[in-house]
């Protein structure tokens, strides 16, 4: 199975088809860079995104560390019919795959990941042949598009959480196998742990979880009741003991019975978790269901919400608990600060923005041994990618606050405590002026990932990934931020590099 949907033809015919065009006309082995970037945030309707956050990186350079053309592979590609009936792959260049064709032969240069990433900014480069890169494409995107995609959304959530515990718990509504990507980057991206079990040992993490509401139906069937259910949980996990109280009536079964277990637990000389609301009025129902566990002695138990919650929803169940606590004469935070979110089909589909719109495109040509830029055109300026070989780099103020990334020729670097004049990213005209004082600090952003057929560093643990994503947050912009409509974050083009964009676009018409 590997071998057919998992490893060196997991790309689109095309990519293929294009490769072997290359081959006959002796450009395969020519020396390529192609771009990886992204246009636009993640929009989801009534609320969008102002930043994203790189995921996926760590499971493409292995890839591309260990795939090459099997035996197999390479009889499925012969077996491929024109419609003429021959061959549509010729032995030449069939032999020329299995000769050694490998994307351990690419160098990749970039951003690392767990960083904050903006709209139009090379995040990765990749150069090697031109036949190979090219078929690097779809993998590429598709390691890359999705992770990113639901790291950006994790943040998100966790920035909604205002710090407390985010659980991903999505793995059965993600797409297939795929779902252990999107798991890794919501922990990446800001989730705390996951239900997923493999996952979870993969990555050094406890898996979390509560039960079923089908354990309690299952005693109830068999002449129980919900008490005996949260009796038999808390007898297995008397340590772990975290109760469902929505299968039958939250606040009249419940909850009662949950306070009744607990009770048993804390005299047998254990400390119970808390409790899991999954349905109705979940504001409302945690203000109700902290002021009980408080009355009964344990307020230092959690209050576990979830039920298609998202960075939105949490919003709202907050600014509802704040009113209702008003009402109550409460403290908002008697209930806030023991809630933990669990949330599922929102986060692992990045629902209402369910792709991210990498791309992958062809920027330089090596010939004659010089590097030679090139573009497509469009209608769109914003369509209009950056030609040639580039760097990036980001900006901070005195106070570390970000202030924008440019993109640049190599020898285009900004230079601390100048005024920088730059193009907007997504025009070719438009100005932006950063005065001395926003250019305090020049920090590049990219460096070598990948050399050699192998990662040229040991791949980051969980933890540096997060500490890099923190970092990165903690220092844009407030108002870049904000959940709903964020401020757009500036990213620039130096005047080198509008001025070749503009001559290759000219140079076309």
């Amino acid at each position: 199975m590997r071998h057919t949907n998992a490893g060196a033809l997991f790309v689109d015919q095309y990519q293929l088809t294009m490769a072997q065009l290359y081959f006959r006309e002796g450009l395969a082995d020519d020396s390529a860079r192609f771009d990886y970037f992204f246009r636009s945030y993640p929009d989801y309707g009534g609320h969008r995104a102002g930043y994203g956050v790189f995921a996926g990186l760590g499971p493409l350079l292995e890839w591309m560390a260990t795939t090459s053309f099997s035996a197999i592979e390479i009889d499925l590609l012969r077996s491929q019919r024109a419609d003429g009936q021959e061959s549509r792959f010729r032995e030449d260049f069939l032999e020329w795959l299995e000769a050694g064709a490998t994307f351990a032969s690419a160098h990749v240069e970039g951003m690392a990941e767990g960083r904050v990433v903006h709209a139009h900014v090379p995040i990765v480069t990749v150069e090697g042949p031109l036949a190979l890169m090219q078929m690097l494409e779809t993998p590429l995107l598709n390691h890359l598009n999705y992770p990113t995609l639901i790291a950006t959304k994790a943040a998100r959530v966790a920035a909604a959480a205002r710090g407390r515990p985010v659980l991903e718990f999505g793995t059965r509504r993600g797409p297939a196998f795929g779902a252990n990507a999107g798991v890794r980057a919501a922990l990446i991206g800001g989730a705390d742990f996951t239900s997923n079990v493999g996952m979870s040992h993969l990555l050094g993490l406890d898996p979390k979880g509560t039960h079923a509401h089908s354990m309690i139906q299952a005693f109830l069937v068999a002449g129980g009741t919900e008490l005996d259910a949260f009796r038999a949980y808390a007898r297995t996990y008397p340590d772990d003991c975290l109760l469902l109280v929505d299968t039958i009536d939250t606040l009249e079964s419940g909850l009662p019975n949950a306070i009744k277990v607990f009770g048993e637990l804390r005299a047998a000389g254990h400390q119970p978790v808390g409790i899991r609301l999954d349905s109705g009025d979940l504001a409302n129902l945690a203000v109700e269901s902290a002021q009980r566990l408080d009355r009964a002695g344990f307020a230092e138990t959690s209050i576990v919400v979830s039920s298609d919650i998202d960075e939105l929803e949490i919003g709202r169940i907050l600014s509802r608990i704040d009113a209702e606590s008003l009402v109550r004469g409460i403290e908002p935070s008697s209930v806030t600060d023991r809630l933990v979110y669990g949330v599922g089909t929102r986060l692992i589909t990045s629902h209402g923005s369910p792709a991210l719109g990498g791309v992958f495109k062809l920027a330089a040509l090596k010939k004659d041994g010089q590097w030679r830029p090139t573009l497509k055109s469009s209608d769109t300026p914003a369509k209009i990618p950056f030609p040639g070989l580039k760097k990036a780099w980001r900006l901070y103020n005195a106070n570390g606050v970000a202030t924008a990334d440019v993109i640049g020729r190599p020898e285009d670097a900004p230079v601390p405590r100048k005024p920088l004049v730059g193009s907007t990213s997504d025009t070719a005209d438009a100005q932006r002026l950063l005065p001395a004082s926003d250019v305090d600090e020049v920090e590049s952003l990219h460096g070598e990932l990948f050399a050699g057929g192998k990662p040229s560093a040991v791949p980051a643990a969980l933890d540096e990934l997060r500490r890099r994503r923190s970092d990165d947050i903690s220092r844009l912009p407030a108002a870049v931020r904000e959940l709903v409509d964020p401020a757009g974050y500036p990213v620039l083009m130096t005047d080198g590099l509008r001025d070749l964009r503009a001559s290759l676009l000219d140079a076309l018409t």
